[in-house]
């Protein structure tokens, strides 16, 4: 049985099992409120193949992960409403104010925020991202003319935004950028092959997957000897500089997640991990000192792969809420 947290997150995720390549053109359909699905928009890949600019209204709550222009207009009172946006692992986001008219004076605000907040948990989580929580929010009431353009540090953004007055709203603009070193990322499927690169920088790099997954590491190159630890109190990475680890929970905050195993040195091979949380991220922690590399690839998991666990390399977690 889902969780609320995934049910939450797969409907605002555009999570449709879908082949590699076709992600980027998957829409939310404009249909009555018991059938909010997601499909291929046969319109819509015309539009785009032909060099088109993709328009739209925006829902209260609602998800993009295209380019295009979109448009809110309030029909009531809107007082809780957010978009979410992403894109492709080495995508970052930009969304330009094209037209905003909301009454800041009354109450009325529209926020872009630098990654994605669900139920208070923030990803990427403070301690992985390059701006401290604050700065991350950027306020049109406060900021006006002076900022009209805000990119994303990642591969995913969100605004929210309150409308009283029936009639007001806005209309954004969202391109999309290339990211030469993709840090953190929330994957738009449940299955893909990514490799993560940190050359020579001070950084921590999360990658998620709002789904349980088997997770298969193939390449780590820290710049150490071999080795693998399974977390324990008085065991791990501790005192080392640049280690992967691999976290599991429900939630969408790092920071907050139960850590699973630690991966301290370089290795070539395979060590695989069936993780059954809700949420996985495999996270890459940073001194600066090397060019650290992890290559991984990740699968979602099936009943029948939770219930035959004498495959695994190492244990396995958080089976219970599968």
């Amino acid at each position: 049985m889902p969780s609320a947290f995934q049910f939450q997150c797969h409907f605002i995720l555009i999570f449709l099992a879908a082949s590699k390549g076709e992600t980027r053109y998957l829409e939310v359909r404009d249909a009555s409120e018991d059938e909010p699905f997601l499909l291929l928009s046969e319109d819509l890949k015309r539009e785009l193949s032909a060099g088109q600019i993709y328009r739209r209204s925006l829902r209260c709550i609602d998800m993009l992960s295209i380019e295009g222009q979109f448009t809110f207009t309030a029909d009531q009172p809107q007082l809780h409403c957010a978009t979410f946006f992403i894109g492709e692992p080495e995508e970052l986001i930009t969304i330009d104010y094209d037209f905003v008219n909301i009454d800041c004076q009354g109450g009325d605000f529209l926020k872009v925020f630098d990654g994605w907040i669900l139920k208070g948990e923030k990803f990427p989580s403070s301690l992985d991202h390059p701006l401290p929580t604050s700065q991350r929010y950027i306020d049109f009431c406060e900021s006006g003319n002076i900022q009209r353009s805000i990119r994303s540090s990642q591969n995913v953004a969100m605004i929210f935004f309150r409308i009283h007055q029936p009639g007001n709203g806005f209309t954004i603009t969202v391109k999309k950028n290339t990211n030469l070193f993709p840090c953190n990322v929330i994957s738009q499927t449940p299955s893909g092959r990514f490799t993560m690169v940190i050359p020579h920088q001070h950084r921590n790099c999360s990658f998620s997957i709002i789904y349980p997954v088997v997770i298969k590491i193939s390449d780590l190159i820290l710049g150490h000897l071999n080795g693998l630890f399974l977390k324990k109190p008085s065991a791990g990475c501790a005192g080392v500089g640049d280690f992967v680890e691999l976290l599991g929970g429900t939630g969408l905050d790092p920071s907050k997640m139960f850590p699973l195993a630690d991966l301290c040195h370089s290795f070539h091979g395979s060590a695989q991990m069936k993780i059954g949380c809700d949420n996985t991220v495999l996270r890459m922690v940073s001194s600066g000192k090397h060019i650290n590399r992890v290559t991984f690839e990740y699968h979602q998991l099936d009943l029948q792969e939770a219930e035959n666990r004498k495959e695994n390399s190492i244990e396995e977690f958080c089976f219970p809420s599968i």
